[in-house]
C-alpha cells in the first residue's frame, strides 16, 4: 500500500464537524501534535488511524481514497488542458496533487476558467447578433449549479430524509395505492384538494398544477398511479416543509436567481421520493433482493427510473446503501440527468463514449444490459441500463426515448443481483471506456470520433487510417 497523505480532507473533515485539533485528536486517542502533523501531510495516514475515522465519523468508505475528488480532478483537468492550447499540460498526477492538497484553490481556477468560456461565448453570441441563453454572462447554467449542489451533497439531503420517513410512519401510510393516501393527508394537513382533469390524450396538459387560491392540485389523467402519488409528494414537500427546503438552500452561497429556484424544485422531488420510498423500508427491500430494479418497482409500485433514483441516495449514516451513480441518456448521447453518491464523473465537454452500455440499450428496448467497463485511470464499475418506456402520446406525436444507465465500483459488485455470471476479477472482461473523445486518454480507440483536446494528431501524408476527420482530397 502506498502512502496516503490526505490532510486536506482530514481537516475538512474536522472543520465539517465544527471540532478543534484538540477535540478530534482526543476522539481518535492521538496527540494534537501528531494529527497537526496529519493535517499538513507531514505524516501519512497510517492504517489504524485511518480505521479509527471510519468508525469514529460513520465514514463513506471512499472518503480517504485517491479518486475520492474525481469530479475535481477531472474538471481541472480539463481546464490545464483547454489552457495548454494544444501544448504539454501538467500530468495527471499533479494535478491530483493539487485538487487533494489545495481543493479550494482547484475549485477557484475551475470557476475562473468557466467565468471565461462563458464571458467568450457571451461575446460570440454579441458578435453573431444571437440571443444569449438563460442564465447570466459569466456564469454556469442553473442546470449544472443544481447538479453540482446535489454532488457536493453526495446526493443525500438527511434532514428532508428524515422528514419524509417521519411522515409516512405517523402518518400511517402503507405501500400500495399512496396516490389515493397522499391525496387524503393532502387534504387533512394542507388543505389542499387533489383533482384529476382531463382524457389523457393532450399531452400539452401539465403533470402538475398547483392553485395557491383555491389550494387545489390538479394532475393529468395520463400520469400512472405511481406518477401521481410522486406529485402529491411533491406538493406536500413544497408546503409542509418549505422552511425545512429553505434552510438546506441557506447552506449553499453558490446557488443563487434561478439555480435557487430550480434547486428548490429539485429538493421537493427529493422529499417526494424518500416519501413514497421510505429510507429504512426501502434499503431492507434492496438488499433483500440483491438490488433487483424490476423487483423493487414492482414492491413498490413505482416506475424503473424511480427506483434508480432512489438508489442513487442511499447514504445515511449508519446506514449506507451501495454508492451509485444514476445517468440518463438519449439517442444522441446527451446526458440529461446525472446523479451520484460517490466520485464517478463524467466530462462537461465532449459527450459520452460510444462503448459504454447505454448506447447499446436502445437496440434492446426494455431490457436491462450489463456492461463490466474501466475508465482510463484503471478504475472498473458495474453498469446495467435499460430504456424508460415511452408514454402514450398518440401515433403522430413523437415519444420521448432515454436510457437509464445506473453504477457502481466494482468492490460493491457482489452484492447486485446482475453480478451473476460476470467475472468481476479478470480485467480482460473489462470494456475501456471514457469520459468522451474531447477528453479521453486513449489514443488507439478504435470509436475515436474526436481527437483529445490540446493533443495535436501525430498524422502524416503517408498515413493510412480511418481517423474520422477530413482528408486531404485525393
Amino acid at each position: 500500500m502506498r502512502k496516503m497523505y490526505a490532510g486536506a480532507r482530514l481537516r475538512r473533515l474536522r472543520e465539517e464537524r465544527r471540532m478543534t485539533q484538540a477535540a478530534l485528536a482526543k476522539s481518535l486517542d492521538l496527540s494534537p501534535s501528531y494529527l497537526n502533523q496529519l493535517e499538513r501531510d507531514q505524516r501519512p495516514l497510517t492504517i489504524p488511524v485511518l480505521l479509527k475515522l471510519n468508525s469514529t465519523f460513520d465514514l463513506d468508505v471512499q472518503f480517504f481514497a485517491a479518486d475520492s475528488d474525481a469530479r475535481l480532478v477531472s474538471d481541472l483537468h480539463e481546464v490545464l488542458v483547454e489552457a495548454a492550447g494544444g501544448g504539454d499540460t501538467a500530468p495527471i498526477t499533479e494535478v491530483e496533487e493539487l485538487a487533494t492538497r489545495l481543493p479550494e484553490v482547484a475549485r477557484i481556477v475551475i470557476a475562473m476558467h468557466r467565468r471565461l468560456r462563458a464571458a467568450t461565448d457571451q461575446l460570440d453570441l454579441l458578435s453573431s447578433r444571437v440571443d444569449t441563453p438563460t442564465g447570466a454572462p459569466g456564469t454556469a447554467m442553473p442546470y449544472e449549479d443544481v447538479r453540482d449542489f446535489f454532488y457536493d451533497h453526495h446526493n443525500h439531503i438527511s434532514t428532508l430524509d428524515h422528514a419524509a420517513e417521519q411522515l409516512f410512519e405517523e402518518s400511517g401510510l402503507s405501500i400500495g395505492s399512496l396516490d389515493r393516501q397522499l391525496a387524503r393527508i393532502a387534504e387533512e394537513r394542507a388543505g389542499v384538494t387533489v383533482l384529476v382533469r382531463g382524457d389523457g390524450a393532450d399531452p400539452t396538459i401539465p403533470k402538475r398544477h398547483y392553485d395557491p387560491d383555491t389550494r387545489t392540485l390538479t394532475l393529468a389523467r395520463r400520469l400512472r398511479p405511481g406518477q401521481r402519488a410522486f406529485q402529491i409528494a411533491t406538493t406536500l414537500g413544497l408546503l409542509l416543509y418549505g422552511r425545512e427546503i429553505d434552510n438546506v438552500l441557506a447552506e449553499s452561497r453558490a446557488l443563487t436567481g434561478e439555480s435557487r429556484t430550480l434547486a428548490r424544485v429539485g429538493l421537493a422531488n427529493y422529499f417526494a421520493g424518500a416519501l413514497i420510498l421510505p429510507y429504512g423500508r426501502f434499503l431492507r427491500s434492496a438488499e433483500e433482493l440483491r438490488y433487483d430494479v424490476d423487483l423493487l418497482a414492482l414492491r413498490f409500485e413505482v416506475g424503473f427510473e424511480t427506483v434508480c433514483h432512489r438508489l442513487a441516495t442511499l447514504q445515511r449514516q449508519g446506514q449506507r446503501g451501495v454508492p451509485f451513480f444514476l445517468v440518463r441518456t438519449d439517442r444522441a448521447g446527451n446526458i440529461s440527468k446525472r446523479q451520484s453518491a460517490t466520485a464517478f464523473h463524467f466530462s462537461r465537454v465532449g459527450g459520452s463514449c460510444p462503448l459504454w452500455v447505454t448506447h447499446e440499450a436502445f437496440a434492446h428496448p426494455g431490457r436491462i444490459l450489463s456492461q463490466i467497463s474501466e475508465m482510463p485511470d484503471g478504475r472498473r464499475y458495474l453498469w446495467i441500463a435499460r430504456t424508460t418506456p415511452p408514454a402514450a402520446q398518440g401515433f403522430t406525436t413523437a415519444s420521448k426515448n432515454f436510457v437509464v444507465a445506473l453504477g457502481c465500483d466494482i468492490e460493491y459488485a457482489d452484492r447486485l443481483v446482475y453480478s451473476q455470471g460476470l467475472q468481476l476479477d479478470d480485467p480482460l472482461v473489462a470494456v475501456p471506456i471514457g469520459a468522451g473523445c474531447k477528453v479521453c486518454e486513449r489514443p488507439a480507440c478504435s470509436q475515436r470520433a474526436f481527437p483529445q483536446i490540446g493533443r495535436p494528431l501525430a498524422v502524416t501524408e503517408h498515413t493510412s487510417t480511418d481517423l474520422p476527420y477530413p482528408r486531404a482530397p485525393r
